[in-house]
């Protein structure tokens, strides 16, 4: 699902099946930063919102976590996650990308930690720190500075 269009702003999402965090990333400064946690029911977000924050930032693209198995191989969820890139490529006309987003939620609960969050996790979700985490990786992997 390449672009011809050169990216300038992508907007990333960390799947899951009661929350998608969602962050925001520019290629020019290869930086990302978190934005919001979306509800889900069973992996299904409020499309309405995911369409405010579609028109608010009018990104170029949009890149999902893929959460593969520590071994590299595709999971129930990995194959949801998918599912929810061609989903946002649908309905938006967008180039989604996916991205290998194995530890970043470790590494986002790792970053609270070291701000002094020790668990509540459910009242101050990670998911959004998640999200930047992959779409800060996906930056580097792919727009090399």
């Amino acid at each position: 699902m390449m672009s011809d269009k050169p990216l300038r702003l992508l907007l990333g999402f960390d799947y899951g099946t009661k929350q998608i965090g969602v962050a925001v990333g520019q290629v020019i400064t290869g930086q990302a930063r978190e934005l919001c946690v979306l509800k889900a029911q069973n992996g299904v977000p409020d499309w309405n919102r995911v369409e405010a924050l579609i028109k608010e930032w009018q990104p170029d693209a949009v890149v999902v976590g893929l959460p593969l198995n520590m071994d590299g191989t595709s999971s129930e969820m990995s194959a949801r996650a998918e599912k929810f890139a061609r989903r946002l490529n649908g309905r938006y006309n967008l180039p989604a990308y996916t991205h290998d987003e194995r530890l970043t939620t470790f590494e986002a609960k790792g970053q609270r930690l070291r701000e002094g969050q020790s668990g509540g996790y459910r009242e101050r979700p990670v998911d959004a720190i998640a999200a930047a985490l992959l779409l800060q990786g996906w930056l580097e992997e792919n727009c090399p500075g």
